[in-house]
């Protein structure tokens, strides 16, 4: 498969970060890395099974979500083109907590866990800055899971939703910003009653704390929502 169509998509991501034309073309060549399309609603990862390749979105979206003893599950992470998953657990034996599920017909790209730590004979400099990228990449997301267990300690619903939106605000860095989840995604990632989460943000609109459009919102003074709980 020819992959230069995809070169920007995966320059956004954390992995390939800083790669140029000539890098991604010997990392594509060294790994061998193959993709696959999935229709809305197809498992692409199931809780309790290994896998030792690394994802890649290239196309559409995908969804994170652990289930929970009662049935339920809960929304870890929504992801669209240069989303990865399976970075932290390819490079072991645990299995994943989570189901990976097409929010979207998407396309996804598979790198091969053993090609990422054992490079080729030619030594390729940017498979190096692939393996710093990678460390990079797992330390950035232990400190987001640090900041998601932060916001699920915060016992009123208003704190949470105030912390993502400056969470947001932090990563779009702009106090205007778009998100992947729709409102029962963002209830079940702030482990909330979807209709709950929709008065408290209608209420904080009606307060003048935040503008909502549909899956963007813009922030008037982010300083009041520091406050605002």
């Amino acid at each position: 498969m020819d992959y230069t169509p995809y070169y920007d998509v995966l320059r956004r991501t954390s992995l390939f970060r800083g790669m140029s034309d000539l890098d991604l073309d010997a990392l594509t060549a060294c790994f061998s890395p193959h993709v696959r399309r999935y229709d809305r609603g197809e498992l692409l990862l199931m809780a309790g099974y290994e896998t030792h390749e690394v994802g890649v979105v290239l196309e559409g979206e995908i969804v994170a979500a652990k289930p929970m003893p009662d049935g339920s599950a809960v929304v870890m992470a929504h992801m669209g083109p240069s989303g990865i998953f399976a970075d932290v657990l390819a490079g072991g034996r645990n299995k994943s907590p989570v189901n990976i599920t097409a929010a979207s017909p998407c396309l996804i790209l598979f790198l091969p866990c053993e090609a990422l730590l054992h490079p080729c004979e030619a030594l390729h400099p940017a498979h190096l800055q692939l393996l710093h990228n990678w460390l990079e990449t797992i330390s950035s997301k232990y400190f987001a899971l640090d900041r998601r267990l932060e916001l699920l300690c915060c016992h009123s619903l208003r704190g949470r939703i105030c912390l993502w939106l400056l969470e947001q605000r932090d990563q779009a860095g702009a106090d205007t910003f778009s998100t992947a989840l729709s409102r029962a995604e963002l209830a079940s990632y702030l482990n909330c009653d979807r209709s709950a989460l929709c008065r408290e943000l209608s209420r904080m609109q009606a307060e003048g704390l935040v503008e909502l459009f549909h899956r963007s919102f813009k922030l008037p003074d982010p300083d009041r929502l520091r406050t605002a709980w």
